[in-house]
């Protein structure tokens, strides 16, 4: 892992990278990586970041997620001043230092998913065609279009977001948060997962599909809050 010594933004400190940031950026870089594997970002789209402590690790521009590697780092304060590394960050950098500052999140994924972009040209809500919507805090609300990269879009998702750990783009793509990156990435795949369900089931001609309503997501939410193995 590279030494930055006189790192901007931290005045009258020359740090090495902490082991870790060192694993925080690994996990990104796999992360990033695992996304374009899955089929859920195609080229350059699509960025994946990280937060330690005040500093976000993000994806840089341009740079396709297989090149990515050690010396590719780029972490940025939350103001977006960069204190990490000598790469561009991610064009979507405001939307999420937006996300980082409004919640709890401690790492962020973005795709452009197929399934999930499509969905977002035709609704503006996600019909809640599975129980596993609740695991994203409800129905998924869709931010209406902006441009990429910019303060209005940012402002468009955390609308989305509210009382949300998801959404989708108008035209673009979804944005999902968790306290990790495995978390954050798992809500992504159920989001595209969903959306794939919802398409398939209202391309049967002359059938309209069955779907849940508030109560039911309700009564799995609770349940899920006592998912998985104890401790």
């Amino acid at each position: 892992m590279k030494a930055y010594e006189g790192v901007p933004g931290i005045p009258g400190q020359s740090p090495r990278i902490s082991d870790d940031m060192a694993r925080t950026w690994a996990d990104v870089v796999a992360t990033a990586r695992r996304s374009a594997a899955d089929g859920l970002v195609v080229g350059t789209s699509g960025n994946v970041s990280a937060r330690v402590g005040d500093v976000v690790l993000v994806t840089p521009s341009g740079i396709p997620f297989d090149r990515l590697g050690p010396d590719d780092l780029v972490g940025v304060d939350l103001d977006g001043r960069p204190v990490l590394g000598e790469a561009v960050p991610t064009s979507e950098l405001p939307m999420h230092l937006a996300v980082y500052r409004a919640t709890d999140a401690a790492a962020i994924v973005h795709t452009h998913a197929v399934h999930a972009t499509a969905v977002s040209t035709l609704v503006t809500e996600v019909p809640t065609i599975h129980y596993m919507a609740a695991a994203l805090g409800g129905p998924v609300r869709v931010a209406p279009y902006a441009l990429y990269g910019t303060d209005e879009l940012a402002a468009h998702v955390l609308a989305a977001l509210a009382d949300r750990t998801g959404c989708l783009l108008r035209n673009h793509g979804t944005l999902t948060y968790g306290a990790t990156l495995e978390q954050a990435y798992d809500r992504t795949a159920q989001l595209e997962w969903m959306c794939r369900v919802w398409l398939t089931a209202v391309s049967v001609p002359g059938r309209t599909p069955s779907l849940l309503g508030p109560d039911q997501l309700a009564e799995t939410a609770a349940k899920l809050r006592g998912y998985g193995q104890p401790g």
